[in-house]
């Protein structure tokens, strides 16, 4: 009895030791990657984010390596980070260079905006950070409620045409353009039941109203934060060219929570049924 007590002490304090040996001091330079590893139950060991990581409400609170989107390393070797996550491309090469030959270990992970590619993507965060049994378990339980939205928007759609939908990114009138093929909205979108209203071009180009009016979108869609800095709805609704369309003509403005739409990843069921709902409500009389 005393010799099994023992063993199962010596068991125990091998796996407190190894809870300790993978231990991490994260730092994630995204809103997707943030979203993943607080899904991934590794919250507690991210040290710093970037500015655009508000959700979960815990991860909002967190300390930012920089005050917008520009990040230096300096600004993210303050907090002695172990592994830094970071999107293909969203960081210039030289701060890359600087923090690798400090000694930090810099993954950069690339994103392609279709199921699959969400399911890829939370697994490889889980393989980075040595929980690949916890990726398995999130990648399946996000695929099975994907699984059930999808089969309720393929329900509700049945009979019902696509309505064309313009996501416009707005930072007021002076910086607005507009999504094209293969960015994540135009993914989102379809994955929702609708269709880009713009498929000439891929991922964005700067709004004109020429657009606008060639597009002649169903449904005018832009982050709360883009209604906001336009002056509202009504301010929309009386930008050039905005009555001549079918959204303008019948009021069709929705205004969605960002860090929901953009992320692709952990969230994506909840996405797409909101914004599934939200086309569904604009466009039934």
């Amino acid at each position: 009895m005393t010799n099994r007590i023992i063993a199962i002490l010596i068991i125990l304090v091998s796996s407190l030791l190894d809870v300790d040996a993978k231990e991490q001091r994260i730092v994630t330079l995204s809103s997707a990657i943030t979203e993943t590893v607080f899904g991934l139950g590794l919250g507690d060991q991210v040290v710093a984010t970037d500015v655009t990581s508000l959700s979960p409400k815990a991860a909002a609170t967190l300390p930012k390596v920089s005050k917008n989107r520009s990040i230096s390393a300096e600004g993210v070797m303050a907090f002695r980070p172990t592994i830094v996550l970071v999107l293909e491309g969203d960081i210039p090469p030289t701060v890359l260079k600087h923090l690798k030959t400090s000694g930090i270990r810099v993954v950069t992970l690339k994103q392609t905006f279709t199921e699959q590619g969400a399911y890829r993507f939370m697994q490889q965060i889980a393989d980075v950070l040595q929980v690949p049994d916890r990726g398995k378990e999130i990648v399946a339980r996000t695929k099975l409620t994907m699984q059930k939205v999808s089969e309720m928007i393929s329900e509700e759609m049945s009979g019902r045409k696509k309505p064309t939908v313009l996501f416009i990114y707005a930072r007021g009138t002076g910086t607005m353009s507009v999504s094209g093929k293969g960015s994540s909205l135009d993914a989102l979108i379809g994955l929702a039941g609708g269709k880009n209203a713009v498929q000439e071009f891929a991922e964005f180009k700067p709004y004109s109203t020429e657009a606008l009016v060639k597009a002649n979108p169903d449904v005018i869609l832009l982050f709360d934060f883009g209604v906001s800095s336009l002056g509202g709805k009504d301010a929309i609704l009386k930008m050039p060219g905005v009555r001549l369309t079918e959204a303008g003509k019948h009021q069709r403005i929705v205004s969605m929570n960002a860090s929901l739409l953009v992320n692709f990843s952990t969230r994506l069921p909840e996405a797409v049924l909101a914004l599934h709902q939200a086309l569904i409500a604009i466009t039934t009389n």
